[in-house]
């Protein structure tokens, strides 16, 4: 089960995709579609079917969006948060044999297309949750138990 968390950038990204879809995509999907059709037997137009099962695809997102964007919750910072993982958090961690990753616990509509996200539905995220820094975390994982540490929490996005 999905958890319905966004934070703000997220839910103004899939408001951004849904707007493009249906104001630009599919006007122009559904143009191409109308031109081929034009042009006789739909049988064997390649131009007709590729078109017509884009904007099929265009639509069953365009549904999908309108349905999350009704569902989602939207978490800002809070300034409360601060010192501890909450969502929305950049976190920090390294285990013992010093491997160090940094990521951003968000909802699961936003981690596609980004190495440094992970869904708050996450082992890690999960284990990460109201811990503070240099606190031990245990994540459960299919290969056995892993020990993190927590070197640094920040609710801004780091400097690249």
């Amino acid at each position: 089960m999905k958890t319905d968390l966004i934070t703000r950038e997220g839910y103004d990204m899939l408001y951004k995709e849904l707007n493009y879809l249906w104001k630009e995509r599919r006007p122009e999907i559904t143009e191409k579609v109308a031109w081929a059709a034009s042009l006789g037997d739909r049988s064997e137009n390649a131009d007709y079917q590729y078109n017509k099962r884009l904007l099929r695809e265009i639509d069953r997102r365009v549904r999908y969006l309108r349905k999350r964007l009704e569902i989602v919750r939207v978490v800002d910072y809070s300034p409360q948060q601060e010192g501890k993982v909450f969502f929305g958090a950049w976190v920090e961690v390294e285990n013992e044999q010093g491997d160090q990753m940094r990521f951003r616990i968000v909802g699961p509509d936003e981690i596609y297309g980004r190495k440094d996200y992970i869904s708050i539905d996450a082992p890690m995220a999960r284990a990460l949750l109201k811990k503070e820094r240099d606190e031990e975390v245990t994540v459960k994982t299919p290969s056995g138990e892993k020990t993190w540490y927590v070197n640094q929490i920040t609710y801004n996005a780091p400097a690249e």
